[in-house]
C-alpha cells in the first residue's frame, strides 16, 4: 500500500507538471536539463530533474499587488510571505508561489527575488542585483535534496536555494546576499499591516490559486525525491525555523509555541539569541541579543500588540522584523541572523548535523 501510495504521487506529480509546460504562455522553448553540465559545488548525481523543464514552472517579473479586500482567492489561515521595506508591506502568498516559485519585485531601492520551494517548505529574499549588475531569477527545473535550484538569467548560473550560494556556472560560489522575510498567516500578516499590498492573482497565467496543486504532500511523510539524509527525531514536513551560521545550523520548532507570543534565549555557535514565536498566530523569528556596544540584552513577550512583539530590559520595543518602533533605543535595529522556515527533512537533508532545540 505505501509503495502503491508513493507511486501515485509521483505520478500525479508529473501529471501536474507535463500540464503546466504545455501550458506556458511565455513562448520559451528551453528544454528540461539545459544548463545542468559543468562542474558542480554539490554531487551532480544528486542534482534529478524535477519534469517541467527549464522555465517550466514560468517566474513571475513585474508582479501586480492588489488590495486585501480584493484579495478574496485567500483564507484568513493561508500562509504568505510577508516583506516590509521603506514602510511598503507585500505579501506574496503560498497560493501563488506554489504555482510559480520565484516573484522578481521590486522596492524603491532594493531588487528583490522572493523565492519560495513547495517541495521543501522554504521561503527566502535575494537581491537580485549581483556584482553590479540587476538580473532575475527562473526556476531551472532541478532539484537538488528536494529544493529548487534557481537560475540567474544574468549569467544562466544555478544556485541553491537553501546552501545560499550559486553552485555551478560562471557564478559558482557566489553567496546570495538575501533579506530576512516573515512566514506567517495571512489574517497574521493583515493584523500586522493593514495597508499592505498581496500578489494578485493576475499573474498572465492560467492556473487555479485557489487549488493547492501537490494532494497531501504538506501532512504526508513521504518524499518525492531521494534526499541524501533523513532524520526522524521530527515528523518530515514539520516545520521549523532554521538558523545558519557559516556551515552549522540550528532548527527552532514552531510547534513548541503556544498561543501567546512567547520568547527563547539560547546561544548557538557563540552568538546569543532572542526567537519569537506564536504557534496559533503563525509565526517564528530569530535575532541577535547583543546591542551595538556588545551588550546581550533580555527580553520579554509583548502581547496584542502585532507587529510589536518583545521588548527589552531598557523599555524599547521591538517588531517582527526587529526595528524598534518605541521606547529610548527607537530606530535601532536588531542584528539579524540568517534565516527561513522549512520542512524538517530538508534542513536535516542539507545540513545533517543540525542541532535541535
Amino acid at each position: 500500500m505505501k509503495k502503491q501510495k508513493i507511486m501515485l504521487i509521483t505520478i500525479l506529480y508529473l501529471i501536474l507538471f507535463i500540464s503546466m509546460s504545455c501550458n506556458k504562455d511565455d513562448g520559451n522553448d528551453n528544454g528540461p536539463g539545459e544548463g545542468f553540465g559543468g562542474e558542480w559545488l554539490i554531487p551532480d548525481n544528486e542534482v534529478f530533474d524535477g519534469g517541467p523543464g527549464k522555465d517550466g514552472i514560468p517566474a513571475l517579473s513585474n508582479p501586480e499587488f492588489i488590495s486585501p479586500d480584493d484579495a478574496t482567492y485567500l483564507n484568513d489561515h493561508d500562509l504568505v510571505l510577508g516583506f516590509v521595506r521603506n514602510g511598503i508591506a507585500r505579501a506574496y502568498p503560498h497560493n501563488i508561489l506554489d504555482w510559480h516559485e520565484i516573484v522578481n519585485d521590486s522596492y524603491d531601492d532594493l531588487h528583490l527575488a522572493v523565492i519560495y520551494c513547495p517541495l521543501t517548505g522554504t521561503g527566502t529574499g535575494w537581491d537580485r542585483e549581483i556584482n553590479g549588475n540587476i538580473t532575475t531569477f527562473g526556476v531551472s527545473g532541478l532539484l537538488y535534496n528536494s529544493n529548487i535550484i534557481p537560475y540567474d538569467r544574468a549569467t544562466d548560473s544555478n544556485w541553491s536555494q537553501m546552501l545560499l550560494k550559486s553552485v555551478n556556472g560562471e557564478l559558482k560560489g557566489t553567496p546570495a546576499e538575501t533579506y530576512n522575510i516573515v512566514e506567517t498567516r495571512w489574517d497574521t500578516w493583515k493584523n500586522m499591516y493593514p495597508e499592505t499590498r498581496v500578489l494578485s492573482t493576475n499573474t498572465g497565467y492560467s492556473r487555479n490559486y485557489e487549488r493547492y496543486p501537490y494532494g497531501d504532500y504538506k501532512t504526508s511523510s513521504l518524499l518525492i525525491f531521494p534526499v541524501s539524509n533523513l532524520d526522524d527525531r521530527l515528523h518530515s514536513k514539520e516545520r521549523v525555523l532554521g538558523v545558519l551560521s557559516g556551515d552549522e545550523a540550528k532548527a527552532y520548532s514552531i510547534e513548541k509555541f503556544g498561543s501567546s507570543n512567547s520568547l527563547i534565549h539560547d546561544s548557538f555557535n557563540g552568538k546569543d539569541l532572542v526567537i519569537a514565536g506564536n504557534k496559533d498566530s503563525n509565526f517564528i523569528v530569530a535575532f541577535e541579543r547583543a546591542d551595538e556596544e556588545g551588550v546581550s540584552r533580555q527580553f520579554t513577550a509583548v502581547q496584542n500588540s502585532l507587529p510589536v512583539i518583545m521588548k527589552d530590559d531598557e523599555g524599547t520595543m521591538y517588531d517582527v522584523f526587529g526595528q524598534a518602533v518605541d521606547g529610548p533605543g527607537e530606530g535601532n535595529q536588531l542584528k539579524t541572523v540568517t534565516q527561513f522556515i522549512g520542512y524538517w527533512f530538508a534542513w536535516a537533508a542539507f545540513y545533517p548535523e543540525i542541532e535541535l532545540y
